[in-house]
C-alpha cells in the first residue's frame, strides 16, 4: 500500500502487483526515490479525473526515468477510483505521471494493440480517501501560460509518499 500525503488529505492506495507488475514496479520506485514529493496535482477535470506525479510548482516538469511498456491489456477497468498512467499518443511512453479516475472511463480501457485501442494502464486503487480525492476534483481551474489546461487555481501538492509494504 502506498499513501499520498496531500494538502488535502491522505490517499490510501492499494497496488495491483499481479496485473501490473512492471507499472507497479515503476510507481513504486519514484516513491521510494522521493519523486513524488513536492509535485501537484497539475490536471483536474471533474467528471473526468485527477492527474498528477509529474510537475512541481510553476508547473516545472520534473526530469524522469525510460519509458514503462504499456499493461493496460491486463482487465483492469478505468472504473471511479483507479489509478492509471498518463501518457502521450505514444501507447509505451509513460513514465511518472498518474492519473486517478473520479468518474468511470471505460473508454480508456484497452480494446485492441493498435494505436487506437492500447488505453490507459490501471495498476491500483484508492481504498481510502476518496473523499479527498473529490475535494480536489472540485477545485476552481484555468490556464497556465499558453500549454497547459485544467490546472487548479491554488497548487494541489503531494507533501510526500508512505509505502507500507
Amino acid at each position: 500500500m502506498v499513501t499520498l500525503h496531500t494538502t488535502f488529505g491522505d490517499i490510501k492506495i492499494q497496488l495491483n502487483t499481479e496485473k501490473a507488475p512492471e507499472t507497479c514496479a515503476n510507481f513504486l520506485q519514484y516513491c521510494r526515490d522521493g519523486f513524488y514529493n513536492g509535485t501537484l496535482f497539475h490536471r483536474v477535470i471533474d467528471g473526468f479525473m485527477i492527474q498528477g506525479g509529474g510537475m512541481s510548482a510553476g508547473m516545472v516538469e520534473k526530469e524522469t526515468r525510460e519509458t514503462i511498456k504499456n499493461e493496460a491489456s491486463n482487465g483492469l477497468s478505468n472504473k471511479v477510483g483507479t489509478l492509471a498512467m498518463a501518457r502521450t499518443m505514444e501507447p509505451h511512453s509513460a513514465s511518472s505521471q498518474f492519473f486517478i479516475n473520479v468518474n468511470d472511463n471505460k473508454f480508456l480501457d484497452f480494446k485492441s494493440a493498435t494505436p487506437d485501442g492500447w488505453g490507459y494502464c490501471v495498476f491500483a486503487e484508492v481504498i481510502e480517501g476518496m473523499d479527498v480525492v473529490n475535494k480536489i476534483k472540485a477545485v476552481s481551474t484555468g490556464n497556465s501560460g499558453y500549454v497547459h489546461q485544467d490546472v487548479p487555481v491554488e497548487d494541489v501538492v503531494i507533501n510526500d509518499v508512505t509505502i507500507e509494504e
